[in-house]
Protein backbone atom coordinates (compact mmCIF):
# COMPACT_ATOMS: atom_id res chain seq x y z
CA UNK A 1 0.00 0.00 0.00
CA UNK A 2 2.29 2.53 1.14
CA UNK A 3 4.93 3.60 -1.89
CA UNK A 4 8.29 2.23 -1.68
CA UNK A 5 11.66 3.90 -1.46
CA UNK A 6 13.55 3.92 -4.81
CA UNK A 7 16.36 2.07 -5.68
CA UNK A 8 18.26 4.34 -3.39
CA UNK A 9 19.64 3.61 0.15
CA UNK A 10 19.19 5.82 3.14
CA UNK A 11 22.82 7.24 2.64
CA UNK A 12 22.85 7.89 -1.30
CA UNK A 13 19.51 9.61 -0.26
CA UNK A 14 21.58 12.24 1.09
CA UNK A 15 23.69 12.21 -1.07
CA UNK A 16 22.65 12.35 -4.65
CA UNK A 17 20.93 14.84 -6.46
CA UNK A 18 18.67 13.04 -8.14
CA UNK A 19 16.32 13.20 -4.95
CA UNK A 20 16.15 16.71 -3.65
CA UNK A 21 16.52 18.99 -6.30
CA UNK A 22 14.59 21.88 -6.11
CA UNK A 23 16.05 25.05 -5.04
CA UNK A 24 16.94 24.61 -1.51
CA UNK A 25 16.48 20.86 -1.74
CA UNK A 26 19.31 19.97 -3.55
CA UNK A 27 21.67 18.17 -1.37
CA UNK A 28 24.80 17.84 -3.70
CA UNK A 29 26.42 20.26 -1.89
CA UNK A 30 26.27 19.03 1.81
CA UNK A 31 27.61 15.27 0.56
CA UNK A 32 31.24 16.73 1.56
CA UNK A 33 32.44 16.55 4.64
CA UNK A 34 32.57 20.06 6.30
CA UNK A 35 34.78 22.69 6.42
CA UNK A 36 37.79 22.62 8.89
CA UNK A 37 36.40 24.28 12.23
CA UNK A 38 38.28 26.65 14.51
CA UNK A 39 36.29 24.68 17.56
CA UNK A 40 39.23 21.48 17.09
CA UNK A 41 41.80 23.73 18.06
CA UNK A 42 40.32 23.86 21.47
CA UNK A 43 39.02 20.46 21.31
CA UNK A 44 38.36 18.55 25.32
CA UNK A 45 36.98 15.66 26.57
CA UNK A 46 33.63 15.18 27.41
CA UNK A 47 31.63 13.00 29.60
CA UNK A 48 28.20 12.32 31.44
CA UNK A 49 27.45 16.14 33.33
CA UNK A 50 28.32 17.41 29.29
CA UNK A 51 26.02 15.06 28.04
CA UNK A 52 23.12 16.55 30.37
CA UNK A 53 24.03 19.88 30.52
CA UNK A 54 23.67 20.14 26.64
CA UNK A 55 20.24 18.39 26.63
CA UNK A 56 19.27 20.50 29.88
CA UNK A 57 20.05 23.42 27.02
CA UNK A 58 17.63 21.88 24.79
CA UNK A 59 15.15 21.34 26.70
CA UNK A 60 15.23 25.31 27.91
CA UNK A 61 15.58 26.32 24.13
CA UNK A 62 12.88 24.12 23.04
CA UNK A 63 10.41 25.73 25.22
CA UNK A 64 11.30 29.27 24.03
CA UNK A 65 11.40 27.81 20.55
CA UNK A 66 7.88 26.61 21.33
CA UNK A 67 7.00 29.58 23.35
CA UNK A 68 8.23 32.52 21.17
CA UNK A 69 9.32 31.10 17.45
CA UNK A 70 12.06 29.89 16.08
CA UNK A 71 13.48 33.47 15.18
CA UNK A 72 13.52 34.34 18.95
CA UNK A 73 16.73 32.58 20.19
CA UNK A 74 18.17 30.39 17.29
CA UNK A 75 21.67 32.51 16.88
CA UNK A 76 22.01 31.67 20.67
CA UNK A 77 21.46 27.89 20.01
CA UNK A 78 23.82 28.19 17.03
CA UNK A 79 26.87 29.82 19.02
CA UNK A 80 26.46 27.38 21.60
CA UNK A 81 26.64 24.56 19.16
CA UNK A 82 29.88 26.06 17.47
CA UNK A 83 31.49 27.44 20.75
CA UNK A 84 30.57 24.79 23.39
CA UNK A 85 29.74 21.57 21.97
CA UNK A 86 31.98 21.10 18.82
CA UNK A 87 34.58 21.26 20.72
CA UNK A 88 33.40 18.54 22.87
CA UNK A 89 32.89 16.04 20.09
CA UNK A 90 36.29 17.21 18.40
CA UNK A 91 37.94 16.39 21.91
CA UNK A 92 35.73 13.07 23.05
CA UNK A 93 36.52 8.69 22.58
CA UNK A 94 35.51 6.41 24.47
CA UNK A 95 32.64 5.26 25.92
CA UNK A 96 31.06 8.92 26.46
CA UNK A 97 31.63 9.30 22.54
CA UNK A 98 27.90 7.72 21.58
CA UNK A 99 25.64 9.91 23.97
CA UNK A 100 27.72 13.14 23.37
CA UNK A 101 26.59 12.53 19.78
CA UNK A 102 23.58 11.93 20.40
CA UNK A 103 22.73 14.97 23.09
CA UNK A 104 24.60 17.14 20.01
CA UNK A 105 22.36 15.72 17.50
CA UNK A 106 19.57 16.73 19.28
CA UNK A 107 20.25 19.90 19.92
CA UNK A 108 21.41 20.11 16.55
CA UNK A 109 17.62 18.94 15.37
CA UNK A 110 16.49 22.08 17.54
CA UNK A 111 18.50 24.53 15.49
CA UNK A 112 17.49 23.20 12.06
CA UNK A 113 13.69 23.69 13.04
CA UNK A 114 13.89 27.19 14.35
CA UNK A 115 15.65 28.13 11.41
CA UNK A 116 13.45 26.90 9.32
CA UNK A 117 10.29 28.12 11.47
CA UNK A 118 12.83 31.13 10.91
CA UNK A 119 12.17 31.02 7.25
CA UNK A 120 16.12 30.15 6.85
CA UNK A 121 15.53 26.66 5.11
CA UNK A 122 18.37 26.68 3.46
CA UNK A 123 20.28 26.53 6.82
CA UNK A 124 17.92 24.02 8.24
CA UNK A 125 18.54 21.93 5.91
CA UNK A 126 22.08 21.56 6.85
CA UNK A 127 21.44 21.41 10.27
CA UNK A 128 19.25 18.52 9.69
CA UNK A 129 21.33 17.13 7.29
CA UNK A 130 23.76 17.24 10.23
CA UNK A 131 21.63 15.54 12.31
CA UNK A 132 21.54 12.50 10.66
CA UNK A 133 25.74 12.18 10.52
CA UNK A 134 25.47 13.14 14.21
CA UNK A 135 22.99 9.84 15.23
CA UNK A 136 25.00 7.99 12.51
CA UNK A 137 27.71 8.38 14.75
CA UNK A 138 25.69 8.16 18.11
CA UNK A 139 24.56 4.54 16.35
CA UNK A 140 20.84 6.41 16.65
CA UNK A 141 18.34 4.92 13.91
CA UNK A 142 15.29 6.73 15.64
CA UNK A 143 17.13 10.23 15.99
CA UNK A 144 18.01 9.33 12.20
CA UNK A 145 14.36 9.23 11.57
CA UNK A 146 13.44 12.01 13.22
CA UNK A 147 15.45 14.34 11.36
CA UNK A 148 14.47 12.84 7.98
CA UNK A 149 10.84 12.50 9.21
CA UNK A 150 11.36 16.88 9.70
CA UNK A 151 13.08 17.17 6.35
CA UNK A 152 9.87 15.79 4.96
CA UNK A 153 7.82 18.48 7.15
CA UNK A 154 10.15 20.76 5.38
CA UNK A 155 9.48 19.40 1.47
CA UNK A 156 6.05 19.37 2.22
CA UNK A 157 5.99 23.23 3.17
CA UNK A 158 8.19 24.43 0.33
CA UNK A 159 5.46 22.85 -1.87
CA UNK A 160 8.33 19.61 -2.82
CA UNK A 161 5.59 16.69 -2.80
CA UNK A 162 7.42 13.82 -4.32
CA UNK A 163 10.75 14.61 -2.09
CA UNK A 164 8.68 14.79 0.81
CA UNK A 165 7.27 11.78 0.34
CA UNK A 166 11.18 9.89 -0.43
CA UNK A 167 11.65 11.51 2.42
CA UNK A 168 8.82 10.36 4.78
CA UNK A 169 9.17 6.63 3.63
CA UNK A 170 13.22 6.62 4.36
CA UNK A 171 12.32 8.12 7.47
CA UNK A 172 10.04 4.71 8.42
CA UNK A 173 12.50 2.92 6.71
CA UNK A 174 15.27 3.87 9.22
CA UNK A 175 12.95 3.28 12.20
CA UNK A 176 12.76 -0.73 11.01
CA UNK A 177 9.90 -0.81 13.17
CA UNK A 178 11.96 -0.82 16.49
CA UNK A 179 11.31 2.24 17.95
CA UNK A 180 8.86 3.77 20.86
CA UNK A 181 5.00 3.65 19.64
CA UNK A 182 4.32 7.49 19.74
CA UNK A 183 7.45 7.75 17.22
CA UNK A 184 6.19 5.28 14.78
CA UNK A 185 2.63 7.14 14.77
CA UNK A 186 5.02 9.98 14.30
CA UNK A 187 6.10 8.95 11.16
CA UNK A 188 3.40 7.03 10.02
CA UNK A 189 0.94 10.38 10.18
CA UNK A 190 4.09 12.08 8.24
CA UNK A 191 3.79 9.33 5.72
CA UNK A 192 0.02 9.56 5.95
CA UNK A 193 0.49 13.78 4.48
CA UNK A 194 2.78 13.16 2.32
CA UNK A 195 1.06 10.82 0.11
CA UNK A 196 -1.70 13.27 0.40
CA UNK A 197 0.74 16.03 -1.09
CA UNK A 198 1.05 14.00 -4.17
CA UNK A 199 -2.76 13.38 -4.46
CA UNK A 200 -2.63 9.75 -3.47
CA UNK A 201 -6.29 9.62 -1.42
CA UNK A 202 -6.71 6.04 -0.97
CA UNK A 203 -3.59 5.65 0.88
CA UNK A 204 -3.58 8.85 2.31
CA UNK A 205 -6.73 7.96 4.15
CA UNK A 206 -5.21 4.66 4.92
CA UNK A 207 -2.19 5.92 6.66
CA UNK A 208 -4.20 8.20 9.15
CA UNK A 209 -6.10 5.48 10.00
CA UNK A 210 -3.64 3.37 10.78
CA UNK A 211 -1.41 6.55 12.76
CA UNK A 212 -4.43 6.50 14.91
CA UNK A 213 -4.77 2.85 15.48
CA UNK A 214 -0.63 3.63 16.32
CA UNK A 215 -1.48 6.70 19.02
CA UNK A 216 -4.23 4.57 20.49
CA UNK A 217 -2.05 1.47 21.46
CA UNK A 218 0.79 3.17 23.34
CA UNK A 219 0.96 3.40 26.79
CA UNK A 220 3.52 6.07 27.60
CA UNK A 221 3.30 9.62 28.72
CA UNK A 222 4.25 11.63 25.55
CA UNK A 223 6.95 13.96 27.64
CA UNK A 224 8.59 9.97 28.02
CA UNK A 225 9.85 10.53 24.31
CA UNK A 226 12.10 12.82 23.06
CA UNK A 227 11.53 11.99 19.41
CA UNK A 228 8.79 11.51 18.45
CA UNK A 229 6.37 13.81 21.30
CA UNK A 230 3.27 12.41 19.27
CA UNK A 231 -0.12 13.55 20.62
CA UNK A 232 -3.80 13.37 19.60
CA UNK A 233 -3.44 16.73 18.81
CA UNK A 234 -0.54 16.30 16.45
CA UNK A 235 -2.62 14.06 14.89
CA UNK A 236 -6.11 16.18 14.35
CA UNK A 237 -3.01 18.75 13.12
CA UNK A 238 -1.77 16.44 10.34
CA UNK A 239 -5.36 14.91 9.39
CA UNK A 240 -6.13 18.70 9.23
CA UNK A 241 -2.99 18.82 6.46
CA UNK A 242 -3.51 15.69 4.40
CA UNK A 243 -6.92 16.52 3.95
CA UNK A 244 -6.21 20.51 3.12
CA UNK A 245 -3.78 18.68 0.05
CA UNK A 246 -6.95 16.58 -1.01
CA UNK A 247 -9.33 19.77 -0.87
CA UNK A 248 -11.68 18.82 1.24
CA UNK A 249 -11.40 22.13 3.49
CA UNK A 250 -13.89 21.97 5.37
CA UNK A 251 -13.17 18.99 7.63
CA UNK A 252 -9.47 20.29 7.62
CA UNK A 253 -10.92 23.41 9.46
CA UNK A 254 -12.97 21.10 12.06
CA UNK A 255 -9.21 18.86 12.41
CA UNK A 256 -7.69 22.12 12.73
CA UNK A 257 -9.47 23.29 15.15
CA UNK A 258 -9.51 20.42 17.70
CA UNK A 259 -5.57 20.37 17.46
CA UNK A 260 -5.20 24.45 18.22
CA UNK A 261 -7.45 24.31 21.35
CA UNK A 262 -6.09 21.59 23.00
CA UNK A 263 -2.57 22.87 22.64
CA UNK A 264 -0.72 23.20 26.06
CA UNK A 265 0.04 26.77 27.07
CA UNK A 266 3.82 26.57 26.24
CA UNK A 267 2.71 26.01 22.79
CA UNK A 268 2.39 29.17 21.35
CA UNK A 269 4.09 29.21 18.36
CA UNK A 270 1.98 25.94 17.27
CA UNK A 271 -0.82 27.40 17.99
CA UNK A 272 -0.48 30.21 16.00
CA UNK A 273 0.65 27.98 13.12
CA UNK A 274 -2.18 25.78 13.51
CA UNK A 275 -5.26 27.99 13.98
CA UNK A 276 -3.84 30.11 10.99
CA UNK A 277 -3.79 27.42 9.32
CA UNK A 278 -7.83 26.59 10.36
CA UNK A 279 -8.81 30.30 9.45
CA UNK A 280 -7.50 29.84 6.21
CA UNK A 281 -9.39 26.42 5.73
CA UNK A 282 -12.77 28.04 6.51
CA UNK A 283 -11.75 30.78 4.01
CA UNK A 284 -10.73 28.46 1.63
CA UNK A 285 -14.27 26.46 1.78
CA UNK A 286 -15.90 29.88 1.21
CA UNK A 287 -16.67 31.12 4.89
CA UNK A 288 -14.36 34.42 5.06
CA UNK A 289 -16.19 35.05 8.34
CA UNK A 290 -15.55 32.10 10.00
CA UNK A 291 -12.01 32.70 9.45
CA UNK A 292 -11.75 36.33 10.19
CA UNK A 293 -13.48 34.94 13.65
CA UNK A 294 -10.34 32.27 14.09
CA UNK A 295 -7.20 35.45 13.46
CA UNK A 296 -9.75 37.41 15.90
CA UNK A 297 -9.53 34.88 18.35
CA UNK A 298 -5.81 33.73 17.80
CA UNK A 299 -4.70 37.79 18.60
CA UNK A 300 -3.32 37.33 22.36
CA UNK A 301 -1.68 34.31 20.69
CA UNK A 302 -0.24 36.22 18.08
CA UNK A 303 1.51 38.73 19.82
CA UNK A 304 5.08 38.03 20.38
CA UNK A 305 5.29 35.10 18.23
CA UNK A 306 8.41 35.49 15.80
CA UNK A 307 8.28 33.02 13.06
CA UNK A 308 8.10 33.55 9.53
CA UNK A 309 5.78 30.39 9.09
CA UNK A 310 3.22 32.41 11.22
CA UNK A 311 3.84 35.16 8.50
CA UNK A 312 3.73 33.24 5.76
CA UNK A 313 0.19 31.93 6.73
CA UNK A 314 -0.99 35.45 7.54
CA UNK A 315 0.08 37.06 4.15
CA UNK A 316 -1.87 34.35 2.38
CA UNK A 317 -4.96 35.39 4.52
CA UNK A 318 -4.72 38.58 3.34
CA UNK A 319 -4.31 37.70 -0.30
CA UNK A 320 -7.29 34.91 0.29
CA UNK A 321 -9.79 37.84 1.74
CA UNK A 322 -9.03 40.68 -0.19
CA UNK A 323 -12.15 40.87 -1.86
CA UNK A 324 -14.33 40.45 1.17
CA UNK A 325 -12.50 43.30 3.02
CA UNK A 326 -15.62 45.06 3.08
CA UNK A 327 -17.13 42.84 5.58
CA UNK A 328 -16.78 43.96 8.52
CA UNK A 329 -15.94 41.30 10.53
CA UNK A 330 -13.11 40.65 7.54
CA UNK A 331 -12.14 44.25 7.66
CA UNK A 332 -11.41 44.11 11.27
CA UNK A 333 -9.03 40.98 10.91
CA UNK A 334 -7.36 42.42 7.96
CA UNK A 335 -6.35 45.27 10.34
CA UNK A 336 -4.96 43.02 12.88
CA UNK A 337 -3.05 41.22 10.53
CA UNK A 338 -1.27 44.06 8.54
CA UNK A 339 -0.33 45.50 12.06
CA UNK A 340 1.27 41.99 12.78
CA UNK A 341 2.99 41.82 9.44
CA UNK A 342 4.39 45.21 10.07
Amino acid sequence: MVARLTALGEDDMLRRRTVLTAGAFSLAGFAAPPPADPARASARRGGAGDVERIRETARRFGDLDDLYGGGHARHAVAAYLVHDVAPLLHGTTGRARPDLFRAAAELTYLAAYMAMDAGANGLALRYYVQTVRLADEAGDRVLRATSLRSMAVQARELGHDQEALSLADAAASALGGRAPGRTVAWVTGMQAEAHAGVADRQDALALLRRTEAQLERVDSLPEAEWTGNYRRESLEHQTGLALTALGDHVAAAEHYAASAGSRRPVERRTRAVVGLRCARAHLQAGDAERAAAAVLGLRPTLEGVVSARVRGELRLLRWGWARCRSDAHVAEADVLVAGLLR
